[in-house]
C-alpha cells in the first residue's frame, strides 16, 4: 500500500503542513498541491464541495506527493466511508466531545475487527494499492476536532481512545463556546490556556497535537510550541492575497 507519509513524519517527530481546500476546484487543488505542502484537506464541512467534487480534487492532488485529506460534514460513519472510499488517506472529523464520540470517530476510519467500515474501496483502492484492504487501517490517520470547552474539558478521556491519530483544534468555535470574542491567533488568556490544556493532554496519551492556523505566521510560531499537524492558510486566503496586492502594486503606479 502507497506509505501515509503524514504517519511517517509524525514517526519522527515532524509537523506535517498543509492548508485547506474549499474552493470546490480541482484546478485549484492541483494548484495547491504543487506548492510542496505535506497534505491538503478538502473542506466537506464549511464548503459548498460535495462528495465528487471531492474525488475530483483528491485526483488533483494525486498528481503530486501531496496527501490528501477530507473533512466530513458530522461524525457520521456513512460520511466518513465515502471519502475513504474516494481516495482520502486521513479524515478530519468536527465536534468530538466525549470518548463515546471519539469511538465512533475511530470506528468510521477502520475495517473491522477495528472498526466498523465497509468494504468497496473503490477508488481509494486505486490511490492506496492493491494490498489496500489489508493495510488501510494502519496508514488511514483519524483526526478529532476539538472545537468545545467541554472537549477540553474532557480530553485525557477522549484522547485516550486507541486509534484517535490527532487532534486539531478548531480556535473559531472553542473561541465561541467560551463565550469570548473570535480572533486570528487568538491572544486571549483562557484560550491560549485551553489550548495548552489540548496540546499537554495530546502529549499525556501519545496523540499528535493539530491546531488549525489563522496564517503561516501563527502555524511558524506553532511549531516551536510542539504541534504536529499544522494549516498554514486556504486556497481562497491565498488567491484573496494575490489578487489584492496584484491590484494594490499597479493602482500605486496610476496617477
Amino acid at each position: 500500500m502507497r506509505p501515509n507519509t503524514i504517519k511517517q513524519l509524525w514517526a519522527q517527530d515532524k509537523p506535517a503542513i498543509g492548508a485547506w481546500l474549499g474552493s470546490a476546484s480541482p484546478i485549484v487543488a492541483e494548484q495547491m498541491a504543487h506548492a510542496g505542502y505535506d497534505w491538503l484537506c478538502v473542506d466537506g464541512e464549511h464548503s459548498p464541495v460535495d462528495i465528487l467534487t471531492m474525488v475530483h480534487m483528491m485526483q488533483a492532488i494525486s498528481t503530486t506527493n501531496t496527501i490528501p485529506i477530507a473533512r466530513v460534514q458530522w461524525n457520521d460513519p456513512v460520511q466518513v466511508k465515502r471519502v475513504l472510499d474516494g481516495g482520502a488517506y486521513g479524515v478530519v472529523i468536527p465536534w468530538v466531545n466525549s470518548k463515546a464520540e471519539a469511538e465512533q470517530a475511530v470506528a468510521a476510519c477502520r475495517y473491522p475487527p477495528q472498526g466498523i467500515r465497509g468494504m468497496g474501496p473503490y477508488r481509494g483502492g486505486m490511490y492506496g494499492g492493491p494490498d489496500y484492504a489489508a493495510h488501510a487501517n494502519d496508514e488511514i490517520v483519524c483526526i478529532i476536532q476539538i472545537e468545545t470547552i467541554g472537549a477540553v474539558e474532557n480530553i485525557d478521556e477522549i484522547l485516550s481512545v486507541p486509534g484517535v491519530d490527532s487532534t486539531l483544534i478548531g480556535p473559531a468555535d472553542l473561541a465561541m463556546s467560551m463565550g469570548i470574542p473570535v480572533l486570528p491567533d487568538n491572544p486571549h488568556p483562557d484560550h491560549v490556556a485551553a489550548c495548552a490544556e489540548v496540546l499537554a493532554g495530546a502529549k499525556r496519551n501519545g496523540v499528535t497535537p493539530g491546531i488549525y492556523c489563522a496564517h503561516a505566521e501563527e502555524a511558524a510560531r506553532r511549531v516551536t510550541e510542539g504541534w504536529k499537524f499544522l494549516n498554514i492558510g486556504t486556497d481562497g486566503q491565498y488567491i484573496a492575497q494575490g489578487a489584492r496586492q496584484g491590484v494594490k502594486t499597479v493602482r500605486a503606479a496610476i496617477v
